[in-house]
């Protein structure tokens, strides 16, 4: 098996405090991997670890074959990294900015100037070239941090949380040009808050505390950690309702989406008992349905799970 990250035992800790603990994993080569977690779960520490711009405390890692403690810059030369923020200096020009990416990579002119022009078709910005960065609308911005972070072809690519802050139709966009990244070879590790967006990724993880929690396709994580029937109730009290019903023994998880909660019940009670059970107990609400189970609902569980 040929893989692009393999992680073994890998640790970071920061005095006593385990920010990353003991985790292990391994990401075959074209894969794009969904890394997933709440604030403070150890994401960020993790890929800055992967980067090699983190010396890890215990463990071992290689990405794209070399060691991340041993062998860091090779590490650096084989990586492209892009983040929420600060992937670009808006001050520059489109053009200023692929050419300052392409000098930090040690790139010669014929490959720059083939690469230039790949980064402006790829983002979408020819006859752009001499516009200022921070002038671009936001899903331009991105698409052209993700051209700067693959100019030199990197095996593989980190994105930490790409799309904050980008409107529905241009995080679309922006996940079909990772998938061209993955088709054409390139491994894709990426960070996101979005759990709808998770659902483009051949694999996630989901890091909680530290650890490893649970992984694998979207569609196995469904099937292997929900073993419930999933019901949305809509109603004008959410919140009141959900402390209310989090009481109800038949009930196993509830969480709010919007104005709307989602409930986990028994797989032996089916929607006639739910509505019995939600008109005895007098409890506010306009619609019940049963729902596919989606990511977040999945998340939830297992948060709270550990938790």
């Amino acid at each position: 098996m040929s893989y692009s990250i393999e992680v073994t035992d890998l640790s970071k800790r920061f005095g006593k405090f385990a920010a990353v603990d003991n985790i292990s994993f391994t990401v075959e080569k074209g894969r794009i991997v969904g890394f997933l977690g709440a604030n403070g779960a150890g994401k960020s520490t993790t890929i800055k670890m992967l980067c090699a711009i983190l010396n890890s405390t215990s463990g071992t890692a290689k990405v794209a074959g070399y060691d991340i403690d041993e062998q860091p810059e090779s590490v650096k030369k084989h990586i492209g990294y892009m983040s929420q923020k600060f992937s670009l200096y808006e001050d520059l020009t489109v053009e200023e900015n692929i050419e300052f990416f392409g000098g930090i990579y040690r790139m010669s002119n014929t490959q720059l100037k083939q690469r230039k022009n790949w980064a402006l078709e790829m983002a979408g910005l020819k006859g752009l070239e001499n516009s200022i960065a921070k002038s671009l609308p936001g899903g331009w911005k991105q698409r052209l941090a993700l051209g700067c972070a693959g100019l030199h072809d990197p095996e593989v690519i980190f994105l930490d949380e790409p799309t904050g802050g980008v409107d529905p139709v241009s995080r679309r966009n922006f996940w079909d040009l990772i998938h061209d990244f993955s088709e054409k070879g390139a491994t894709v590790f990426v960070t996101t808050h979005y759990l709808d967006e998770a659902e483009y990724c051949h694999e996630i993880m989901l890091i909680h505390a530290g650890k490893i929690v649970a992984g694998g396709s979207p569609a196995e994580m469904k099937q292997k950690y929900l073993k419930h029937n999933i019901f949305e109730v809509t109603t004008d009290n959410p919140i009141e309702n959900m402390t209310s019903l989090q009481k109800e023994a038949w009930i196993k998880e509830t969480s709010l989406f919007g104005n709307k909660l989602h409930l986990s019940i028994n797989s032996q009670y089916k929607e006639d008992f739910v509505l019995k059970n939600l008109r005895e107990h007098g409890y506010d609400f306009n619609k019940i349905d049963k729902v596919v189970p989606t990511l977040e609902d999945v998340f939830i569980h297992l948060v709270e799970d550990k938790n």
